[in-house]
């Protein structure tokens, strides 16, 4: 019972917050904003450029923040998590693609940086070929460095 009120509140704040994190990005929300704010500036002469007048834009603007920041966050960790499954469907689907890198994002910052240092020597190696696509993983890349090292230490012998 707890689990299904859950996943219903969870896909009404999903459903919520995709609606807001859409039309808060719309130049219409940003008319709007940009209007609520000159309409406050100008009654600034008229309020005296009260305590008040500041406490209603500082108010509102604070409570707006407050949960947009919440709104956003949900949005932008549902879209983080399709772009990571459609990256790890890539990576899993191409036979040449280290698998190394399916859910690569649950690694801890020093796992990262050795996968990192792999990516340079890669880089490194890369420089030396001919083409952009020639190496897919690290192993490859190793692999057919040295195999044209000995085919170019080959056709120096032949020649």
């Amino acid at each position: 019972m707890k689990k299904k009120k859950k996943n219903k509140l969870s896909r009404l704040f999903t459903k919520i917050s995709t609606t807001v994190t859409k039309a808060a990005g719309s130049p219409v929300a940003f008319i709007s904003a940009a209007v609520i704010v000159i309409c406050w500036a100008a009654l600034g002469p008229v309020f005296h450029y009260s305590d008040t007048w500041q406490l209603v834009i500082n108010t509102g603007t604070t409570i707006i923040t407050f949960l947009m920041v919440f709104i956003i966050q949900q949005s932008q960790n549902r879209d983080t998590l399709a772009v990571h499954l459609k990256l790890n469907e890539l990576i899993a689907s191409h036979e040449n693609a280290s698998n190394r890198l399916v859910d690569i994002e649950d690694l801890t910052e020093e796992e990262l940086a050795v996968i990192k240092k792999f990516y340079i020597r890669i880089s490194k190696l890369a420089e030396k070929e001919a083409g952009l696509h020639t190496t897919h993983s690290i192993d490859e890349a190793e692999e057919n460095q040295q195999r044209k090292n000995k085919d170019a230490n080959k056709t120096k012998r032949d020649a």
